[in-house]
């Protein structure tokens, strides 16, 4: 089973995808780190990222692997490294190069195949996973968003204000929204899960039960002599497009 978390900037998805995966024992991909990773090797290799030809062929040259929470690139351990602001500012040049996003792409799938997995990014339930079976769309007020990529940032003692990172994150999210390939979108069949004023568990909590229904209506729809259900609209209190 494939479950698919995109979202804005600062929405939570990584920490949220994160603790879900691990609560139903599915694999979890960090498809951003991914990207952050060639900014990353861009940066460390000499490469101008302002280059599409260079930087897409360096994405086909690097080895990007997923080992116990951690991101390795060419097997060094660049968990850390990729969270750097200088790596956020470099990163917009990665994703909305094509030729880089196909070949991520490609090693999305790879990594997916065969597992039940928590997959989250920009793109996944639209572009990459169209057919997954469960798509969540995370989001949370531009407020509470810079506010949480704030508190990220002082705590690994970067300095910043407010001010300065909702201006970075609105010049994001208009870029993540206008990118004609992997655009930031809400699939039609997602269900918006809002996360303002909700703990981590909460909102967890929600996704899991959500995540069971379908797994439940997955069995349902494979047996022939299971009555199909009418509808799933008591999970969202009556809107089925939002929980």
């Amino acid at each position: 089973m494939i479950v698919t978390i995109d979202g804005p900037a600062g929405a939570g998805k990584s920490t949220v995808a994160r603790a879900l995966a691990q609560r139903l024992g599915f694999a979890y991909l960090d498809t951003g780190a991914m990207y952050r990773a060639v900014a990353l090797a861009a940066l460390q290799r000499g490469v101008d990222w302002t280059q599409p030809d260079a930087l897409a062929q360096l994405a086909r040259q690097i080895q990007i692997e997923f080992q116990n929470d951690r991101v390795l690139l060419d097997g060094a351990d660049v968990t850390e490294a990729i969270r750097d602001w200088k790596i956020t500012q470099i990163t917009p040049y990665v994703a909305d190069n094509v030729e880089v996003r196909k070949r991520l792409i490609e090693l999305q799938h790879r990594f997916c195949q065969g597992r039940n997995i928590v997959t989250e990014g920009r793109d996944q339930g639209t572009l990459v996973f169209p057919e997954a079976e469960c798509k969540i769309f995370l989001t949370a007020s531009a407020e509470e968003r810079a506010r949480r990529r704030l508190a990220e940032l002082q705590a690994r003692g970067e300095s910043a204000t407010l001010e300065e990172v909702l201006a970075a994150q609105q010049r994001r999210d208009q870029e993540d929204a206008s990118r004609p390939f992997g655009r930031l979108t809400r699939a039609p069949d997602a269900v918006e899960a809002p996360t303002d004023g909700l703990s981590i568990t909460e909102v967890v909590d929600r996704l899991a039960d959500l995540v069971r229904r379908r797994q439940q209506e997955m069995v349902r729809s494979s047996c022939p002599c299971c009555p199909p259900e009418s509808s799933h609209a008591d999970i969202n209190h009556g809107n089925t497009s939002k929980i």
